[in-house]
């Protein structure tokens, strides 16, 4: 945490947001850049984008103040990016490689769905959940882990579909699972490690709680329209915590 070196929470959490917010956009561009030289091409670019930007944002969680309002700090980088989307996806600012970045047809209006609601689902889970839930952690950890390497995965190797459907394949759902279970138990075990949680989870309920949880999204994911399954994936799990379905 910042606060062990500037004693004002506030202004720790206005640094903290801000050191968030270039590594953010930082990565952004890096990736943006490289589609728009055509070192990536836009469907790998933008799903690299999906799988890298919430761990680099989450990986920022600690250093924020233990004050309440900590939470809206974080959830205010999201909430810039996401307005931006907004901007660019409205044709109020031109950003050409942010365009070819994360649209599959370089329709800026694409920005509009996929990209923007991947940013909304971010600022809602850190304004509701937190760092204190693992719940929390757990749905974006498979929102981005997750569903990214499902796509990636799919479209290489996914010559075997899944039954009835064109699009969905065996080798994508594996990823989607792999993905979900490795970011979301890697990072619940981490924040697990610094007393984030009260009580502390035990290894096997970290576990059992991310291959569950897992392996549900792992199902929705393979049937839920394109885009919608951003929102989809991170409402389920949030579901399933509230229920006390996970880790309780």
């Amino acid at each position: 945490m910042l606060v062990s070196f500037i004693a004002n929470p506030w202004l720790a959490d206005t640094l903290a947001a801000i050191i968030t917010l270039a590594v953010a956009v930082l990565w952004l561009r890096v990736i943006d850049a490289f589609a728009h030289r055509g070192l990536l091409e836009s469907r790998l670019s933008r799903k690299i984008i999906h799988i890298g930007t919430g761990p680099l944002f989450v990986a920022c969680w600690p250093l924020f103040s233990a004050e309440p309002a900590a939470r809206w700090f974080a959830a205010a980088v999201p909430l810039i990016i996401s307005l931006q989307f907004v901007a660019v996806g409205m044709g109020w600012m031109r950003d050409d490689a942010a365009v070819q970045a994360m649209t599959r047809t370089g329709d800026r209006r694409e920005i509009l769905r996929g990209p923007l609601y991947y940013g909304i689902a971010f600022v809602v889970v850190t304004l509701l959940l937190w760092r204190g839930s693992p719940i929390g952690i757990l749905a974006l950890m498979a929102l981005c882990g997750g569903d990214g390497l499902a796509d990636i995965v799919g479209r290489r190797l996914g010559r075997v579909k899944l039954p009835g459907m064109a699009e969905k394949s065996w080798a994508g759902s594996a990823a989607m699972f792999a993905g979900s279970f490795l970011f979301g138990a890697g990072y619940v075990a981490w924040f697990n490690s610094f007393g984030a949680f009260a009580p502390a989870l035990t290894s096997g309920s970290i576990l059992i709680g991310s291959g569950l949880a897992s392996a549900v999204v792992t199902v929705i994911e393979a049937f839920s329209p394109r885009d919608v399954d951003n929102l989809l994936i991170v409402a389920v799990i949030v579901m399933m915590g509230a229920l006390g379905w996970i880790f309780f």
